[in-house]
């Protein structure tokens, strides 16, 4: 099936809910470092998802009402989003589609109003799954 295909500066949309996590989230952008170009931009390819990274996003997850931070990363494309017969120099290209996975890893945890008195509690998790889509500005070139 065919998709338009992403090029250089498409953003990366998240989806605020990572597991019992809710991040503020904040757009990505890709870089495209497909030889060919579209528009003047080059097109995005296999492996620029992975140059993806949105740090500085704070976040709550269930008791842990106290905000902390983190970074947000597409952690593997969906079946929709790589090209199965499109490619620059060899290299798949990547295709808006439905929905990526992401990560969400925490850097700085949320933290747990204490009980009493005492400090609050961290969170333990180091990182929530979550999901997001790609918008794209090509809306005429499309690659299957």
């Amino acid at each position: 099936m065919s998709d338009f295909i992403l090029i250089d500066g498409d953003i990366v949309n998240f989806n605020p809910a990572f597991g019992i996590a809710t991040v503020v989230v904040q757009p990505g952008k890709l870089v495209g470092n497909g030889e060919a170009t579209l528009g003047g931009k080059p097109v995005c390819i296999e492996g620029d998802e992975k140059d993806v990274s949105v740090a500085g996003c704070a976040y709550t997850a269930g008791p842990y009402s106290i905000p902390g931070t983190g970074t947000m990363k597409i952690d593997a494309l969906g079946g929709d989003q790589t090209a199965s017969k499109t490619n620059s120099a060899g290299k798949p290209v990547l295709l808006k589609g439905s929905l990526f996975t992401a990560k969400f890893e925490v850097q700085s945890p949320a933290k747990q109003p204490p009980p009493g008195p005492g400090s609050p509690i961290p969170d333990s998790t180091t990182s929530y799954p979550g999901n997001g889509t790609f918008q794209t500005t090509n809306t005429k070139w499309t690659g299957t």
